[in-house]
C-alpha cells in the first residue's frame, strides 16, 4: 500500500517540476527577465512611454513591438495569451495583474499580420482576431471580458478582471508602470 502511495506522490511531483521546467524555458526563451522587464528595458531606453516611432526602431533592431526577438512565424498560442493578457491590464480591474504591455496599435497590427502567418499552428487563432480586430478598432468596451477569456486559457485562479478601468484610472496604472 505505502509503495502505491510513493509512486503516485513521485508521478504527481514529476509531473509538477516538468510543467514549471516547460514554463521556465519558455520565458528564457521569449524574454531573459520577463514581459515586464523587456518593457522597462524600452522604457529605459525611450525615457518613459514607448511611442510608435519608437517602436519601428526596435523592429529595425530585430526586435518585435513587445521588445522580444520573435517574429511572426514562430508565434504560438502562449505568446499571443502573454501579449493579450498583457495589454488587457491596462484596460481592466483586477485585484491582481501579472505582466504588462502598453497597448498600441503597432503591436495590434503585428499580432494580427502573425495570425495570418500561423494561424493553422495555433489552437485558438478566432479568439485572438475577435479580440484584436475589435481593439483595432478602438473596442474596449469587452476588455474585461477579454481579459478573463485569456486568463482562462493559460489556466488563470488568481487576478480575474472584474471590470473596466476608468479613463483616469488606465491613465494612473499606466503612470504607475513608467
Amino acid at each position: 500500500m505505502l509503495w502505491i502511495l510513493g509512486i503516485i506522490t513521485v508521478l504527481v511531483l514529476s509531473g509538477t517540476v516538468y510543467y514549471i521546467v516547460s514554463d521556465l524555458m519558455h520565458i528564457a526563451e521569449t524574454n531573459d527577465d520577463g514581459p515586464s522587464a523587456n518593457l522597462e528595458n524600452l522604457r529605459e531606453e525611450t525615457g518613459g512611454t514607448v511611442t510608435e516611432e519608437e517602436m519601428a526602431v526596435f523592429q529595425s533592431e530585430g526586435k518585435n513591438p513587445f521588445g522580444q526577438q520573435k517574429d511572426l512565424e514562430s508565434l504560438t498560442d502562449r505568446d499571443y495569451r502573454e501579449y493579450i493578457h498583457g495589454m488587457s491590464h491596462q484596460k481592466v480591474k483586477a485585484d491582481q495583474k501579472w505582466g504588462f504591455y502598453e497597448i498600441n496599435s503597432t503591436r495590434i497590427q503585428w499580432l494580427l499580420d502573425g495570425l495570418e502567418v500561423v494561424e493553422t499552428q495555433l489552437t485558438n487563432p478566432d479568439i485572438y482576431r475577435n479580440i484584436l480586430e475589435r481593439w483595432n478598432n478602438g473596442d474596449f468596451s469587452k476588455a474585461d471580458e477579454d481579459h478573463n477569456t485569456i486568463w482562462k486559457l493559460q489556466g488563470g485562479t488568481i487576478g480575474a478582471a472584474d471590470g473596466i478601468l476608468s479613463p483616469e484610472e488606465e491613465q494612473t496604472y499606466i503612470n504607475s508602470k513608467n
